[in-house]
């Protein structure tokens, strides 16, 4: 190795030890994923201290409930003898059965309404617990253990054999392998036909042995570029994982019927046979292009949900995948029920109830049908802080709902919700509303798993159709008869919805000699008189003629290369990525100069990221000032950008890469910029530089600015608008259309909530009115200290805190032990003056970007 070499790959090692080395200060606060957290939990046991005020679950008065609605405080959970709990059932005596995180399983009997009798808790003798899922369904009581004890990670079946009302038999219907951790086995289920379960499992644990899937069993990773893997959770595990599973009461058949979810804790049906899911988010991931909120999703057959590890993940508008029915945002999903059976309003009734335990939300999920799938808004039904979900259920003795809280060895607690308004409790009545649309659906959905001669005929009619749950239900069957009997009639399909989704089932399930052939049939297709979900779906399907089916000949790439390059770059954010990512790969001569391009243009810290990662691919096309600005932006931009635990990690694999491939005539000029990054900057240094030569235009009041709104809202700008909302470090806390943090509230839905009045004040006012769901709370310590943030983590007897919105992993340890109160800040963690950079019109157009919903073509830009 010559001398500049090694200068060059000096300066790389020492690049990587400083910035990924946090200071010791740093090292204290980092840290929101689960090893520091049950680290802090093990030490603060190893030495207890007293604590400031007797421990109880968070008192009644200290949460916010839905109007109308009363919660009770049940029973605190002595967490020395009983535990923390997690997951609970009804017996059919209206008994409540919990268990233990860690430990066994008990059977409780509530007060009757109205009364204030204790609580009976009573342990039940056998060698049972650690459950995350419970059901009592033919006279047995079913059990999900996820940990090595009591038998292993499994699913059981208790019985009471001698009649004495207490189980005495335990029987275990399925091992799970190579389960692990909070993402193993979860929950089970009775399904609607009353007589077979469901089983939830996390994407720690691997398909169990089955008979049947409905699901297409053509895994793949799908990976074009070499994916990023920060930390490395779950490094080597491939699909599919994150599954539900049919099995009758015996547990000797089991059928898979979805995959690819990430860590859904709990599941429930609808009147309807729907079945909907709370499905966790990767909160290392946040602020990246991968990063995929916590969502609900409706669970049909087959459905394909597009986890992967890393960066490798599927996105929402990827045609080889569902999309959720809504995001939450940033949580973690645990129990969820359907309101039937409580003495509740009909619209409550009728609502999906999701816990999360992170931020301590109970959030009722009103659905709506669409076609054959559901659309949904969200409400918050209960929230508090600390308020940490586990479980929770409808009891049919009293139509009240329980709820509990704990997990990871916290304080728990058993709570009862009940109605005392003046609204009818009657029960609901179903609403029939797109019962045609499900039925060709489940017509569809009859062919899965299954071969049969009819299919092919019964589902090319439908590969076209407007429904996306429908057209992939015609997918999915279609994959699943032999390829060889409609290959040719993909191959000859005419330019359209249909021929593009049976392009996409024959890329995943065909012989891969079908490659140019394929790439035929796409070469008809014309870009102009594609929809952009179409251009989408066109060039995703050119990613899998590679990842399933080999990187082709040398002139099968130039083909494609040159069919790609004349479409690049596009208008269309979602477009571009894949188009970048296309071109990379295939070394195309001019990718490096329109994607250095799109870098430096691009308003959202994600976007950016998109380009920054692909290039690293790149040998060819490479100019000084390419080069130059590429790593500029790696050493001295990107510095400023935040994200979660993995963030940094991401980053520093990304630029790694990138000077590992830089040739040796170019590393002098790189290893200078390098040796010249700057310290590292907050978002607000990074707002200050794009308004760099520009002075405060006015500390804006909203007296200044409403009057123009009634006249100012049309003829606005798109692109000063979206530029706008990167430049005022909004993206840093807000999500926005799939980009940006998630510390904020998501603004994608404003225009359904706020008038342009409403959403100037909100920004230029902050603090007026805080959300519940992201207003912090003040922690007074025993030694006079306080603490302001918001509770993202708990384990043990520590609340893990977050007290800056632009550094999502940014956190502090609170000690639960020195606490003499917990109240909620009035304050917003959101700073002011946000807006007094720009001028009268890029306000207007950052709010007009905003009620738009980030639609160019919305009347407000004509």
């Amino acid at each position: 190795m010559n001398s500049r070499l090694i200068h060059f790959a000096a300066a790389l090692a020492l690049f990587a030890c400083t910035a990924a080395a946090p200071t010791q200060d740093a090292k204290s606060k980092k840290g929101k994923g689960r090893p520091g957290v049950q680290g802090e939990a093990k030490a603060a046991a190893a030495n207890p201290i007293p604590f400031a005020v007797p421990p109880a679950a968070t008192a009644p008065e200290k949460l916010k409930v839905a109007k109308d609605f009363k919660i009770e405080l049940l029973y605190s959970i002595p967490k020395e003898t009983e535990g923390s709990w997690v997951a609970m059932c009804v017996d059919d005596k209206g008994r409540l059965i919990v268990s233990d995180q860690y430990g066994p399983l008990y059977r409780v009997t509530p007060p009757a309404l109205g009364q204030s009798a204790p609580v009976k808790v009573e342990k039940i003798p056998v060698d049972m617990g650690a459950a995350q899922g419970l059901l009592h369904a033919f006279n047995s009581l079913y059990v999900v253990v996820n940990d090595n004890k009591h038998g292993g990670r499994g699913l059981y079946r208790l019985r009471d054999t001698n009649g004495d009302d207490m189980f005495d038999s335990v029987e275990r219907l399925k091992k799970f392998e190579e389960s692990g951790g909070e993402h193993g086995p979860h929950a089970v289920i009775l399904g609607p036909d009353g007589n077979s379960l469901r089983v939830i499992c996390g994407n720690q644990t691997k398909l169990p042995d089955h008979d049947i899937t409905r699901v297409p069993p053509f895994w793949g990773e799908d990976e074009l570029t070499p994916r990023l893997m920060g930390r490395g959770f779950m490094r080597g595990t491939v699909a599919p994982r994150g599954w539900i599973a049919k099995t009758d009461p015996d547990g000797k058949s089991w059928e898979i019927l979805t995959t690819g979810l990430r860590n859904e804790y709990d599941a429930a049906f609808n009147r309807q046979g729907e079945l909907f899911t709370y499905d966790a988010d990767m909160e290392w991931d946040f602020n990246t292009p991968w990063y995929r909120p916590t969502r609900v999703c409706h669970v049909v057959s087959g459905a394909e949900w597009g986890w992967r590890t890393g960066s490798a993940k599927y996105m929402p508008w990827h045609a080889d995948n569902l999309p959720p029915v809504v995001d939450i945002g940033p949580g973690s999903p645990t129990g969820v029920v359907f309101g039937y059976g409580a003495k509740f309003p009909a619209k409550y009734q009728d609502a999906f109830f999701i816990c999360d335990w992170s931020y301590g939300k109970l959030y009722a999920v009103h659905l709506k049908p669409s076609g054959s799938t559901y659309s949904a808004s969200v409400e918050e039904f209960i929230t508090g802080q600390p308020f940490p979900l586990t479980d929770l259920v409808i009891n049919p003795k009293d139509q009240a709902m329980y709820v509990t809280v704990g997990g990871r060895r916290v304080q728990g607690g058993l709570y009862r919700v009940t109605y005392t308004g003046k609204e009818s409790t009657a029960p609901s009545k179903p609403d029939n509303t797109g019962s045609d649309a499900r039925a060709l659906r489940h017509k569809l959905e009859a062919f899965h798993g299954v071969k049969d001669p009819k299919a092919v005929d019964a589902a090319w009619p439908h590969l076209g159709h407007a429904d996306r749950f429908i057209r992939t239900a015609a997918r999915t069957a279609l994959e699943h008869q032999d390829a060889k009997l409609w290959t040719e009639k993909a191959l000859a399909g005419k330019p359209s919805e249909a021929g593009l989704s049976a392009l996409l089932a024959l890329v995943r399930v065909g012989d891969k000699s079908l490659q140019p052939r394929i790439a035929d049939a796409l070469g008809r297709y014309d870009w102009a008189k594609l929809t952009d979900q179409q251009r989408i779906d066109w060039l995703r399907l050119h990613t899998r003629l590679f990842t399933r089916m080999g990187d082709g000949s040398e002139a099968f790439r130039k083909q494609i290369t040159a069919r790609l390059d004349a479409l690049y770059p596009a208008k269309h954010i979602h477009q571009n990525a894949i188009l970048a990512e296309l071109l990379c790969w295939l070394q195309s001569p001019t990718a490096v100069a329109k994607t250095v391009g799109l870098l430096n243009t691009a308003p959202t810290q994600e976007e950016q990221i998109s380009y920054a990662m692909y290039l690293r691919v790149c040998k060819t096309g490479w100019t000084p000032a390419h080069r130059e600005t590429y790593f500029k932006w790696l050493y001295h931009k990107s510095i400023a950008m935040r994200g979660g635990a993995n963030f940094t990690m991401f980053m520093d694999d990304v630029r790694k890469d990138a000077l590992a491939a830089v040739a040796e005539p170019d590393q002098a000029a790189v290893l200078a910029i390098v040796k010249s990054a700057p310290a590292k900057r907050s978002p607000l240094e990074l707002m200050a530089e794009a308004f760099a030569g520009r002075s405060m235009v006015k500390e804006w009041k909203v007296a200044d600015l409403a009057p123009l709104l009634d006249k100012g809202m049309a003829k606005r700008n798109f692109e000063s608008g979206r530029k706008m909302f990167g430049a005022a470090a909004c993206f840093a806390c807000h999500r926005f259309g799939n980009e940006g943090g998630a510390m904020g509230p998501d603004l994608t839905s404003a225009a359904g909530k706020y008038s342009a009045r409403d959403l100037l004040e909100h920004i230029l006012e902050p603090s007026k009115e805080v959300s519940d769901q992201y207003a912090p709370v003040v922690f007074k310590l025993n030694d006079g200290t306080m603490v302001t943030g918001r509770i993202i983590n708990l384990a043990g007897d520590t609340y893990r805190v977050n007290s800056n919105m632009f550094d999502p992993d940014e956190l502090v340890g609170v000690d639960a032990r020195k606490v003499l109160s917990i109240e909620p800040s009035k304050i917003s963690l959101m700073p002011e003056g946000l807006l007094n950079m720009l001028k009268p019109d890029e306000v207007l157009d950052l709010l007009a970007y905003l009620l738009s919903a980030g639609d160019a073509k919305h009347r407000m830009f004509r």
